[in-house]
């Protein structure tokens, strides 16, 4: 398989340890500023040095728990919920500083991006997350339509015929046989918008490593699962995405009996006969 056509595992081991490393510079930082204006601190007030080193060590001693928490979570050890929260805002306040690390040391943004989503997605496995299946958005973006395609779907991807020259047809039929929500956006706005029309309980976002990366942040709080396209023919354009994966990521983020299934409108290019109970609904 070709590096674009990779639709991967990324390494959860890598953000976990540039998370770590985002730990100690921070805790470094908070020891010398505090260092620094012990001094002039003393010089106000003699309990002043005291207390601020007491509020950095409570910060240092939450976020290193927090971050234990994380790397218990990513390798499937069980957490407690009341951390659920913490967790999430950790890995997203840390993010920023393990991707600058990451520079300095020659890693590609794009694998600390996936080993930030593998770890993301493996916390949500973890702690369980399911949602009733009209309460999950799936989201994609439009270069998964096949570029040719004359029908415009970003607005409304249940105009897709379903001719099976992309996968947009599979998934409005695995969203119309769950019940769950599904659009096709064309950028981080429009996305951002679609989760505020929705309001979501969870989120499944299909793209590459730089757009799942922004937007498992964008949308939180509320938990995003992402699942990386394939490249075959390079970035934004006609890209792919393993079914199997995403209805396997459904399935897991769906409660069991949810399920509300739709009638098709289209089928091999052709429109569906409405039933006469859906045109009263209508």
């Amino acid at each position: 398989m070709s590096q674009h056509a990779y639709t991967g595992r990324p390494r959860k081991r890598l953000f976990v340890v540039l998370i770590m490393a985002s730990y100690i510079l921070m805790a470094f930082i908070a020891w010398a500023v505090w260092r620094v204006s012990y001094l002039g601190l003393l010089e106000i007030s003699s309990y002043l040095p005291a207390i601020l080193g007491v509020i950095f060590t409570v910060l240092i001693f939450l976020t290193g728990f927090g971050i234990l928490s994380m790397i218990g979570a990513a390798m499937g050890l069980p957490v407690l919920h009341v951390f659920q929260r913490q967790t999430y805002a950790l890995i997203n306040l840390l993010f920023p500083v393990a991707v600058a690390i990451g520079k300095i040391f020659g890693i590609k943004r794009r694998r600390i991006e996936g080993s930030f989503i593998a770890v993301s997605n493996r916390i949500i496995q973890n702690h369980g997350i399911k949602v009733p299946a009209d309460r999950l958005l799936m989201v994609t973006p439009h270069c998964l339509q096949l570029a040719t395609c004359p029908h415009k779907i970003t607005r409304d991807p249940y105009n897709c015929h379903r001719c099976r020259g992309c996968n947009v047809g599979d998934l409005v039929a695995l969203a119309e046989e769950t019940g769950c929500h599904f659009f096709v956006v064309t950028g981080g706005t429009l996305a951002r918008q679609t989760v505020k029309k929705i309001r979501p309980q969870a989120v499944l976002a299909i793209a590459c490593e730089r757009d799942l990366a922004s937007g498992i942040q964008d949308v939180y709080p509320i938990p995003a699962a992402g699942v990386l396209n394939m490249r075959p023919n390079g970035p934004c354009y006609n890209t792919r995405v393993d079914m199997e994966l995403v209805r396997k990521t459904v399935k897991e983020m769906i409660i069991p009996g949810t399920e509300k299934p739709r009638q098709p409108r289209f089928m091999n290019g052709k429109p569906v006969p409405r039933k006469d109970h859906d045109d009263k609904e209508e």
